[in-house]
């Protein structure tokens, strides 16, 4: 089961905020078990004195990895050693790595060939290579900005098309040519496609994809927002449990 899966979380100081951690780790709690914690940086610089209250918090292992020279950035050469230990230990199931630098694109690229389930986290400054690279990618203030308790059917979404196609993010547009592409593929002889398997797809073409980036917190409301698709609830066979279809209008 998904949340079953062991990974291991490598964040990389230099290019991430401590206001983040908490969101960090309640993101990955929705795909499996933190197992290693480990953060990355150069801790006698005064700019990484404010991780110290948060490292404690969450229990998050600190690698010191001092600046040889300038201009060579021996942080990322830390995270990837200790990353490919890990993939040799066989003790996890995938990796998390929250860093908004490309330079752990081939990182990315090496943990999945290796059949690892590997997450990316960054800021929207991220470079599409390091985004494309995982399998999926997270935008920090995209997690930061929504509290758990989201209400799925909340009209206050962003609309704007243009505001929401900014940062690497996909279009509406886009996204609305691809998801009937998929319902057409995925279809049954009555053109219904299971929203899940639609989902799941989605995210294959776009790592970053992600309900939350357009304002919403599921799958169906946002569906249901672009008005290009009929939704259609069925019951399966457990109590309470029903299914979602879509078909293109």
């Amino acid at each position: 089961m998904e949340n079953d899966r062991k990974i291991a979380v490598l964040i990389d100081a230099d290019n991430v905020s401590e206001k983040y951690l908490k969101f960090i780790f309640d993101e990955i709690s929705n795909h499996g078990t933190p197992t290693y914690k480990r953060i990355y940086g150069d801790w006698t610089k005064p700019q990484l004195a404010s991780w110290k209250t948060v490292l404690l918090k969450y229990s998050i292992t600190p690698i010191q990895q001092y600046s040889y020279t300038t201009g060579k950035n021996a942080t990322d050469s830390a995270l990837i050693i200790d990353a490919m230990d890990i993939l040799y230990s066989g003790h996890v199931d995938g990796f998390c790595i929250v860093s908004s630098d490309s330079d752990f694109t081939r990182l990315a690229a090496r943990l999945r060939e290796a059949g690892m389930y590997v997450i990316g986290m960054g800021e929207k400054k991220t470079p599409m290579p390091f985004i494309s690279a995982c399998e999926l990618f997270k935008y920090l203030e995209v997690l930061a900005s929504l509290p758990a308790d989201t209400d799925q059917t909340s009209n206050n979404v962003k609309t704007d098309k243009q505001d929401v196609s900014k940062d690497g993010m996909a279009s509406l547009d886009e996204l609305i040519e691809v998801i009937k592409v998929i319902v057409t593929e995925s279809s049954d002889e009555d053109g219904w496609a299971f929203l899940g398997e639609v989902g799941k797809k989605l995210n294959k073409r776009y790592p970053d994809f992600d309900t939350r980036n357009y304002g919403y917190a599921k799958l169906t409301p946002f569906i249901s927002s672009l008005k290009q698709f009929e939704i259609q609830s069925r019951k399966s066979s457990r109590p309470h449990i029903t299914h979602k279809y879509i078909r293109n209008k």
